[in-house]
């Protein structure tokens, strides 16, 4: 095995050597040269920290005169620090959380800034955090996972930002600027990125001048990388530990063998290597093309395209513990077991044999081992989960699923006078997705979910800005509108002996209008006044199925079990801001502000039974913030300092609770539970508890439970504090650093074993040192660099102390030698410097009453060689 992966390196060493070769023996006067400094803003010609000009205010702006705290991010800082796209922004943003979703949630980032977020990637959870591409609104949590290919930067506001970005920037808006054709000169890049799990990324892009007014600039990627996590074959595995015994067989009738099938899929006792597959690899192809034509003076027209396709991996993910004691759900497993037990030998349970003890290896198998249309008997009578009906047993889903993201826009840039510009924008976008998620992380099947998922969207937004001496403004319409669907095969047994299969089959069909305006007055010298307004008028209509198989599909509402319904959450509601800002000295800020945001109301995207069918309240909020922006030493050191106050007015709290389920008739099923009050999900929300020895004896009769959420208007207050510092004390030391505070205080929290927001580290920190030795003898600069990433601990349950995440520090490092002649770079870097492990998310599932908890590991110490030729 070591000789392949020599092989696999040697042939990617030799790649990059290429490369390097062409770097080296290409002059410089092939085409126009671009400078390594083209890639970021630039510093003043006296020295100094760069300045970024950043439109988070709708208009070009330079960041430290701008009163809103603004993280901005450029291309070169992303590529040095290691961070390879928009889920690793977290690491340097203050007081935030982005994060590769989940496995079950599909290719999306979980993202929370400053306590308030979204991790549900569903298209009935509205985000808490908009994203913009170019100006065109991004709507979906569902591949946000971008590529960032040819990057110019990318703001992170922190929100609210109701008056100007509008819907769903509750908690801040992420705005990425991608670079624009370029009349004055031909461009491009290649870079070769090689590294630890056989990755190979290949990036390139040009920009070509076609005329003196028209240019055009494309780039793309290709990315593959092998899983992290290895998938073991069960059975292989038990015989390698010498337990073979707990694989036992399966299935069988009365007794007989139906096949020679094994737990797992083989049956080798000769094995040494039960690796089947893997998680966590990347296998991603993406191209963008962009034409600017300018046909007069003060008229540019852009039209842009962009493609990707992801057919990466799941996410890596492991099952962290199994409860197998929980009442409600130990009858129902157990009987699941004995469809795969042999008599006579210990049955088959769901228990801690499925846990590897290795949180980079699972034994998970996406797939049904009981082939369909067997007719199963157990020690409780015949199980009809797979009798009569030829689509019920034997499914099989891949651990890989395309998300295909393609879009156009156009853009119109109007000089209509020497004050007034006037900007439209258009865009058309379409992503569909396929995800299948095994739940339980094993071979023994409790659920198993289908999903497919896709939108047509359209937006619109019209701009017109204007300054004069005394004030600057803008106006602006904002119009959306999408066509979205959510198909999804839910597979489980685990609702007892007749087990089920439910169909959903949900579309949505979002619309947004809205017109907004911003002005900044500026009465005296060095005196701002900052007034916002924004009205929208949303609404989305749904409409929903969830139907049991077997249906009636002349009539599926009438089917047992069947949920069908329309529901359309809408809203209508004015948004403001108003701040004050004072110029202390040329270098230095202070403000004020006061604003207003919003999230949409949705609903309960998945009910079990139709009396989970529910509306859940939009969210609102009031934030304050005061802050200080600060350029001293002759632009030696930049230090940006931020307070803020949330009042969390109306905030839909999911509470998860149980309530007995009930059959066609709308009665409780039998069962071993009792339903009890939850303390915390309202007067009607109830849990679920066994029955004690002694109400079994007493004839005190008990029900089956299912889970179920209760949504609940419980408001909050946020607060925390913010820095940001970059220093360059001298010519080549460049310092670096960023930290964050927050504290979330709510009556729920007050009462809760853990009184924490979950998915909300209380601190957040980043630093990272760098400096450019002169290498003279080379022709270029030698550059070593060290980044450390901070988070603190994390709650994912609030009623749960078991799965509290510590706090963890990583670091990464790189070195990079750039050769100044030929214009090209040699990086050889390390991500996770110091092999430190810890989980990127958590799925409680046990607080839903299944009996197990699932971790995304995070990946281990990789190591990369990176070549990169300008030309």
């Amino acid at each position: 095995m070591w000789e392949r992966e020599f092989m696999a390196f040697q042939a990617k060493l030799a790649l990059c050597a290429s490369i390097a070769a062409l770097a080296a023996g290409m002059p410089g006067a092939a085409l126009a040269q671009s400078s390594k400094a083209d890639a970021g803003p630039q510093a003043n010609d006296e020295g100094g920290i760069a300045t970024i000009v950043v439109t988070a205010t709708r208009r070009e702006t330079n960041m430290q005169d701008t009163p809103i705290a603004i993280t901005a991010v450029t291309s070169d800082t992303l590529e040095t620090r290691g961070l390879a796209d928009v889920a690793a922004l977290g690491n340097i943003v203050p007081n935030a959380s982005f994060r590769r979703a989940q496995g079950a949630f599909g290719k999306a980032v979980t993202t929370y800034i400053r306590g308030i977020g979204q991790h549900d990637s569903n298209l009935a959870s509205e985000p808490a955090v908009s994203f913009y591409i170019d100006d065109v609104y991004y709507p979906l949590l569902y591949g946000s996972q971008f590529e960032l290919v040819d990057l110019e930067r990318i703001e992170v506001l922190r929100g609210p930002q109701g008056t100007l970005f509008g819907r769903n920037s509750l908690a801040g808006a992420v705005n990425i600027v991608s670079r624009a054709p370029q009349f004055d000169a031909a461009d491009g890049f290649v870079n070769v990125t090689v590294g630890a799990f056989n990755r190979t990324d290949v990036r390139a892009g040009f920009n070509l001048p076609l005329a003196e007014n028209f240019a055009v600039r494309i780039n793309g990627l290709v990315k593959r990388r092998e899983g992290y996590q290895d998938i073991l074959d069960f059975r292989c595995d038990m015989i390698r530990k010498g337990t073979p015994e707990l694989a036992s067989e399966l299935p069988f009738t009365d007794g007989l063998l139906v096949q020679e099938a094994v737990l797992g899929g083989s049956s080798s006792l000769s094995q040494d290597d039960c690796k089947t597959g893997t998680l966590g690899g990347e296998d991603v192809t993406a191209v963008r093309g962009s034409a600017l034509w300018e046909p007069a003076p003060g008229l540019r027209l852009t039209v842009t395209g962009d493609y990707s396709r992801d057919n990466s991996e799941n996410a890596a993910d492991s099952l962290i513990n199994i409860n197998d004691t929980i009442g409600t759900s130990k009858a129902t497993i157990n009987a699941i077991g004995d469809f795969y037990s042999v008599p006579g030998q210990p049955p088959v349970r769901y228990d801690s044999r499925f846990l590897t003890g290795d949180p980079y290896t699972t034994y998970a198998t996406n797939s049904d081992l009981i082939p369909a249309g067997y007719e199963l008997r157990t020690s409780a009578g015949e199980a009809t989960f797979y009798n009569g009906s030829p689509l019920r047993g034997g499914s099989a889903y891949s651990f890989t699923g395309p998300l295909i993201n393609w879009g156009l826009s156009g853009k119109v840039e109007l000089e209509v006078s020497d004050a007034i510009d006037l900007l439209l924008v258009a865009g058309y976008r379409s992503v569909d997705s396929i995800l299948s998620y095994d739940v339980d992380g094993s071979p023994f099947l409790l659920e198993q979910t289908r999903n497919n998922t896709g939108t047509e969207s359209i937006n619109a937004e019209l701009r017109l800005t204007g300054s004069t001496d005394l004030f600057d403004w803008v106006l602006g319409g904002f119009y959306y509108t999408a066509d979205g669907y959510v198909r999804t095969t839910l597979v489980s047994p685990f609702s007892g002996a007749a087990g089920l299969q439910r169909y959903q089959n949900h579309s949505y069909e979002p619309e947004s209008k809205a017109a907004y305006a911003n002005v900044v007055v500026r009465p005296v010298e060095r005196f701002s006044v900052t007034l916002g307004g924004r009205y929208s008028d949303e609404k989305n209509v749904v409409h929903y199925s969830n139907l049991q198989d077997p249906v009636n599909l002349a009539d599926p509402a009438a089917g047992a079990g069947a949920i069908v319904f329309d529901v359309t959450p809408a809203d209508k509601r004015f948004d403001w801001k108003l701040g004050l800002d004072y110029e202390l000295t040329d270098e230095v800020l202070v403000y004020l502000s006061a604003s207003t945001g919003f999230r949409l109301p949705s609903f309960n995207a998945r009910p079990f039974q139709p009396s989970q069918v529910s509306s859940i309240p939009g969210d609102e909020t009031v934030a304050y913030e005061a802050g200080v922006k600060s350029d001293l030493f002759d632009r030696r050191l930049r230090l940006n300092l931020t307070g803020f106050f949330t009042d969390y007015k109306t905030r839909a709290l999911a509470v998860s609770g149980q309530e007995y389920q009930l059959d066609a008739n709308n009665q409780p099923l039998p069962g071993n539970s009792i339903a009890i009050p939850l303390p915390t999900g309202g007067a009607d929300a109830t849990t679920c508890r066994a029955r004690t020895q002694a109400e079994i004896d007493s004839g005190t009769p008990g029900f089956a439970c299912v889970s179920r959420s209760y949504y609940v208007n419980t408001p909050g207050e946020i607060w925390g504090v913010e820095v940001e510092v970059q220093a360059e004390p001298v010519d080549g030391l460049r310092l670096d650093a960023a930290g964050g505070y927050s504290k979330f205080t709510s009556p729920d929290l007050e009462v809760a074993a853990n009184p924490r927001p979950v998915r909300v580290p209380d601190w957040t920190a980043s630093a990272g040192i760098q400096y450019d030795f002169d290498a003279a003898a080379l022709g270029g600069t030698i550059s070593p660099r060290l980044d450390w990433f901070y988070q603190g601990s994390m709650v994912y349950e609030n009623n749960n102390t078991r799965y509290n995440q510590p706090s963890f520090s990583t670091f990464n490092a790189r070195i990079n030698y750039y050769n100044e002649e030929y214009d090209a770079d040699i990086a050889l870097g390390a991500t996770n410097l110091f092999d430190e492990f810890h989980y990127e998310n958590l799925f409680v599932l046990e607080a839903f009453g299944y009996p197990q908890t699932a971790g995304q590991p995070n990946a281990p110490r990789e190591w990369y060689l990176s070549v990169t030729k300008r030309f």
